[in-house]
């Protein structure tokens, strides 16, 4: 099988409207690199697989500097040894290939590169990690907790680990599902794992979210939450840092006001609870 690496570039300016439009083409993920005057996005699949990019092209109009397409070389799954490292996060969580070893005095997080979204690398997977860390370290890592997107499950993976019990994820995608199973069963962690679409309903949350979205996502997510309910406090990202203050709005509108606020690489995240909640 001959794969593909699907390479969009456009104008920083742009990058929200491309990214917005290729989660919904990808939802299961993309490289992201970004450049004197660019931002890229590549997604990978075999050939015949890939989407159509008519509608992004659209929406980025001029903003769109070219889409290009290579056959990645018959060792990839060797090279990618070469490239994913791993990640030592908020002084406690240690994200690693099943290739690397374990690190002394920290909470063990063994994820593969994969399908699914989510090997601990990204920005805005770092900071939600941190984040939970965070809470876990003033003792609030009790309780059910809820991953909203959870693409490879890393998020859930380790929150289960900082103490959450029980935890759940959901995605809309098949493959992100299995493969946050195949995750949870290595590292010796339950998930209930749940197929759903965010844009049409919203699951019965936990007393903790965690949301690793799009801006126009967490909106949506934001636009559905119950007038009536527990105690929440929800750790997101995946907004570029232009969109965070829209995004805290929104949660504002529902009812959570904001606590804390990170920016790493061009990207934000924030964690909120409800006006009430220490």
């Amino acid at each position: 099988m001959t794969l593909i690496r699907l390479a969009v570039r456009c104008r920083p300016e742009q990058a929200e409207l491309v990214l917005a439009e290729l989660a919904v083409l990808a939802p299961n993920g993309f490289e992201e690199e970004r450049g004197g005057g660019y931002v890229e996005y590549a997604i990978y699949g075999a050939k015949g697989e890939l989407p159509e990019l008519g509608e992004l092209r659209a929406v980025a109009g001029d903003g769109l500097i070219e889409v290009t397409a290579t056959e990645v070389p018959d060792d990839w799954a060797d090279r990618w040894q070469d490239f994913h490292r791993p990640l030592l996060v908020g002084g406690r969580v240690w994200v690693r290939p099943s290739w690397a070893e374990p690190r002394t005095g920290t909470i063990d997080v063994v994820i593969d590169p994969g399908r699914a979204f989510g090997t601990g690398a990204h920005a805005t997977t770092r900071m939600c990690l941190k984040l939970l860390a965070e809470l876990a370290d003033g003792g609030v890592a009790e309780g059910p907790l809820l991953d909203l997107g959870t693409g490879s499950g890393v998020l859930a993976i380790a929150a289960a680990k900082l103490g959450w019990d029980p935890v759940a994820g959901c995605d809309h995608e098949d493959g992100s599902l299995q493969a946050a199973a195949g995750n949870a069963a290595a590292n010796g962690v339950e998930l209930e794992l749940l197929e759903v679409n965010l844009r049409e309903r919203l699951p019965e949350l936990a007393p903790t979210v965690v949301a690793n979205l799009t801006a126009p996502l967490l909106r949506a997510v934001a636009a559905q939450l119950p007038a009536s309910r527990n105690r929440l406090r929800l750790v997101c990202s995946g907004m570029l840092e232009a969109e965070v203050e829209a995004t805290a709005a929104a949660f504002a509108s529902a009812g959570l006001q904001e606590r804390v606020r990170l920016a790493d690489a061009g990207w934000g995240a924030l964690y909120l609870a409800d006006v009430d909640d220490g």
